[in-house]
């Protein structure tokens, strides 16, 4: 059950202007599922605390989101409405890691989870990248591939995620899985298999321009979106607050004690005073 009240919804928000991106979105998710344990929720993967965050989006504020996306040919503002009840799709259970064969290779590996993000997030500065192209040069299993951020950063996930690797009938041993560099065409099954598996982990908005027509491509992160609309709804809340106690005289708590509707009426009784 989501802690929906307004001075629960205040007490994350407050928290959360201490924090960025990753903490706020583990506070958001705590207020979907505030029976689960911080380890619990940082071990779900990806699409089930996207999916969470979608639920809550709905629970506060409705399922209609208005969107804006600037045309990356023109520069011109889009604006257009998704429904959230059509996004957040709940991951593939299955009973094991899921498994990948491309020429050689057969890949075993577990869907990411919000800890392995935060951790190759945390290791793509240049000292974890460094690290990165030194454990993939040692491990001498793949193509010379890649040596982007963007590239050694999808590789700090992979090796954190797979299981198994056999190449040519003959398994990798563990101690280099760490260190595998995967031929792109492997990677790119990977990713396949992933969002085939865990869709809601990553949401991609292509939308054709009215102007000049091109289609541009956005990603919907919903954690920054809701923490946005949190941000304006706490803020308009507490001058509700402020207008209601100098009228009144009544405490915070009294006033986040009112219904929506019944606080918006006294706000207009103060008004035409």
């Amino acid at each position: 059950m989501a802690n929906t009240g307004p001075a629960e919804l205040l007490a994350t928000w407050e928290a959360g202007l201490a924090h960025q991106g990753p903490g706020r979105a583990l506070l958001l998710h705590r207020a979907a599922r505030p029976e689960a344990g911080t380890d619990e929720l940082l071990s779900m993967p990806v699409g089930e605390r996207e999916a969470d965050l979608y639920a809550l989006r709905r629970a506060l504020f409705g399922a209609r989101m208005q969107v804006r996306v600037e045309c990356g040919a023109c520069g011109e503002d889009m604006e257009f409405e998704l429904d959230a009840g059509d996004l957040g799709a709940r991951p593939r259970r299955g009973d094991g890691p899921l498994r990948v064969e491309e020429g050689e290779w057969t890949v075993e590996f577990r869907l990411p989870t919000v800890a392995d993000i935060e951790a190759v997030t945390a290791g793509s500065g240049p000292a974890g990248l460094d690290a990165a192209a030194s454990s993939a040069e040692a491990g001498d299993a793949g193509d010379a591939g890649d040596d982007s951020p963007a590239a050694l950063a999808r590789r700090l996930l992979l090796a954190r995620c797979t299981v198994s690797a056999t190449r040519a009938g003959r398994p990798v041993p563990a101690g280099q899985l760490r260190g595998l560099r995967l031929p792109e065409a492997v990677q790119r099954r990977l990713a396949e298999a992933a969002e085939q598996a865990d869709p809601a982990a990553k949401v991609t908005l292509k939308i054709a321009c009215p102007e000049c027509g091109e289609a541009t491509s956005a990603e919907l992160d919903i954690a920054s979106y809701l923490w946005t609309e949190l941000d304006s709804w706490a803020r308009d809340l507490l001058l509700d607050v402020h207008l209601l106690a100098t009228a009144y005289g009544w405490s915070e708590p009294e006033i986040l004690a009112l219904s929506p509707l019944r606080r918006r009426y006294y706000l207009e009784l103060c008004a035409d005073v």
